[in-house]
């Protein structure tokens, strides 16, 4: 690749957001550009103590290579790092308090090294992790090392709980009720923590971006991420995307290539309930700037 991390600090482009909000097929479409390496949930790492889930022996082979160069991450394998520093209920937890203030100082030297470990092994200068959780993007601006860009990633909050939804049948009733009423608590935390961080984050390092104009026009909204990385990489081929070996992700990274669906979301979802329970943070996402946009849209 033309821009490498031997250039300088490896550049971050932290995927910020719900699950379930179309950050993997964003992650492929920038991994597909020169200079760029879609490393997925890059917060499984710890998770899986260091070993992609799936995959084949090259993806298999690469992170074998990131894990070489990352050393003494032994210690937060597992889920107390992501139970007790990234997900969102974690600032609430009093009772974690010690847990974060020790585990802390090794996560953020761990983090660090993974990054620059990653953009070494793949020879990229910008290196796409889309891991979701604000608090896991507040952790990674504090590395010296790593220049981080946060891409504000949202998605119709119906189209994410129905997203969640989805496996269970008609009959289920009741675990689907109770499933719309955490998925809409977890996404009310996740707004409140992830525009508070992407307000405090400097502005010519953010962007957001809605999930339906991206569908709706991939290659402009995708040059607009490109401009604010400064990168000048052209526009990938959208018919053909490439998915590379990321850690983890949803299912697009079980196939060999993936084409990017045009023409916004699929249906107007029927849930009054989220649409309630969300409509207080439509006028603040309205006013989050910088903003990639689709030709003709908002």
């Amino acid at each position: 690749m033309s821009e490498t991390a031997s250039s300088g600090r490896p550049k971050l482009v932290y995927v910020m957001g719900a699950g379930h909000s179309g950050s993997t097929i964003l992650g492929l479409t920038l991994g597909n550009c020169d200079g760029f390496f879609f490393a997925g949930e890059l917060e499984e790492w710890l998770m899986t103590a260091e070993r992609p889930r799936w995959g084949a022996a090259d993806r298999q082979q690469f992170w074998s290579a990131v894990k070489e160069r990352v050393e003494g991450a032994e210690p937060l394998f597992g889920a107390s790092a992501n139970r007790c520093l990234e997900r969102s209920s974690a600032r609430f937890r009093v009772d974690l308090w010690r847990a974060r203030r020790r585990m802390r100082p090794l996560y953020r030297r761990v983090a660090e090294d993974l990054i620059r470990a990653v953009a070494d092994v793949a020879q990229a200068r910008y290196v796409v992790d889309s891991s979701h959780f604000p608090l896991r993007a507040r952790e990674l601006r504090e590395l010296p090392g790593i220049e981080l860009y946060l891409i504000y990633l949202v998605r119709d909050p119906r189209d994410v709980v129905a997203s969640n939804t989805r496996e269970l049948s008609s009959h289920e009733v009741a675990e689907i009720r109770w499933r719309k009423l955490t998925m809409n608590a977890n996404l009310w935390l996740t707004q409140l923590l992830a525009i508070r961080t992407f307000l405090s984050h400097p502005e010519e390092r953010r962007m957001f971006v809605r999930h339906e104009d991206f569908l709706a026009d991939p290659a402009h909204v995708t040059r607009q991420i490109l401009d604010l990385l400064g990168s000048d990489a052209e526009l990938p081929n959208l018919d053909s995307l490439t998915v590379g070996a990321p850690l983890q992700g949803n299912q697009l990274i079980r196939t060999q290539s993936v084409v990017v669906r045009r023409g916004g979301s699929a249906g107007r979802r029927r849930d009054p309930t989220t649409r309630l329970a969300q409509a207080m943070w439509d006028p603040m996402l309205e006013r989050l700037a910088p903003a990639a946009t689709a030709r003709g849209g908002r």
